[in-house]
């Protein structure tokens, strides 16, 4: 079986990507390879060849980590299994790891989610579609419009983002009535929406957090050199993670510590695989530094305001007095947000060598 594998990839590479052949220069995540069996075996069958570029560059792949834990995981979130073979070759010297896709009977679902290959590109052919209400918050479905095409081209961990930033529009439209029952630019007076005001607000804050950690786990995986630090580990760390690569998933939501604190410039400092992409200048930084401070007024002190928070709001508002937001107010906060993940991400990108989520 080895064999006849090594012999069917050394006749297939240098071929054009197409219905059923898909080459990535790195180790994607997990989740991206499943998407890719999935569409596979919706479809004809291919093959994936990790450690060639789309432009047929042989590459290799690093040897700092198994890509056959990444298959194992890919395999275990798609329903059914799909019937694959995956090995590590030798080509022109450079190591490359080959998952054969046969075509399956069966569909094949991703989280619900069925991915079929058309051409070159793995599609989503059971999107689910967001709906707005005709009479609700007009800006809102701009907003999604544009969050939309943000996907396009993006990492895994910028769509897994997105998506979410999209169930909180959801969410606003729905319910309307509590969150702005006057109008988008004037604040509830109900104390239910209130709450889910400040709970919405915190949430993709708190995304945009879980972004930036999910987007180092795939920089380290693309380039496990990036991973290198003079951080000390305790044998604890390491002995409760079960693999090399949860090892580093875990690494790298430590490394969101400081910006979880509120220190952008702080997480900037740190974690250089940011800092270097030239995203975040200092206006930036306090800007996003200020919208973390909010996020932690609503999560830690129900939104009372303290003598913390009137650091960065020097004077907008009195001491001990309850802060709020407009709807208006909190879709700007979202939109820049996004906007700043989408300039990360299309950097990281090119800088990094990061596989598409497609």
């Amino acid at each position: 079986m080895i064999f006849d594998l090594v012999n069917e990839v050394s006749q297939i590479i240098g071929q054009p990507e197409g219905p059923t052949l898909e080459y990535k220069a790195v180790l994607p995540p997990s989740k991206n390879i499943a998407q890719l069996i999935s569409s596979f075996a919706n479809t004809e069958g291919g093959y994936i060849i990790l450690g060639v570029s789309s432009n047929l560059e042989i590459i290799g792949l690093s040897e700092d980590f198994h890509a056959n834990t990444i298959t194992h995981k890919a395999l275990d979130l798609l329903s059914p299994q799909p019937q694959v073979n995956y090995q590590y070759i030798v080509y022109e010297e450079k190591k490359l790891y080959i998952i054969k896709v046969e075509k399956s009977a069966t569909l094949i679902a991703l989280e619900s989610k069925i991915y079929k290959r058309v051409g070159a590109a793995s599609i989503l052919t059971n999107p689910t579609e967001i709906t707005f209400s005709h009479n609700g918050y007009l800006r809102i479905q701009s907003i999604n419009q544009q969050l939309e095409s943000y996907k396009t081209n993006s990492t895994n961990s910028k769509v897994k983002v997105i998506e979410h930033y999209q169930s909180i529009l959801k969410i606003i439209d729905d319910l309307g009535q509590l969150l702005y029952p006057v109008n988008p630019e004037t604040a509830t007076s109900n104390q239910e929406g209130k709450i889910l005001s400040r709970i919405l607000f915190s949430s993709f804050v708190d995304s945009f957090e879980a972004y930036l950690s999910d987007l180092l786990y795939e920089i380290f995986l693309a380039n496990p050199k990036t991973l290198k630090s003079k951080q000390q580990v305790t044998i604890e760390d390491v002995l409760n993670c079960s693999d090399l690569q949860e090892f580093v998933k875990y690494w790298a939501k430590q490394k969101i510590g400081k910006l979880q604190k509120g220190s952008v410039k702080g997480f900037i400092n740190d974690n250089k695989q940011i800092s270097e992409l030239e995203v975040l200048d200092e206006s930036k930084q306090n800007e996003i530094e200020k919208i973390l401070q909010i996020r932690h007024l609503y999560s830690h002190r129900n939104g009372i305001v303290d003598e913390k928070f009137l650091q960065y709001y020097v004077g907008q508002c009195p001491l001990n007095t309850e802060h709020q937001m407009t709807i208006s107010e909190i879709c700007d906060k979202l939109c820049y947000l996004s906007e700043i993940i989408e300039q990360i991400d299309t950097k990281a990108k090119t800088k990094y060598n990061l596989a598409d989520n497609n």
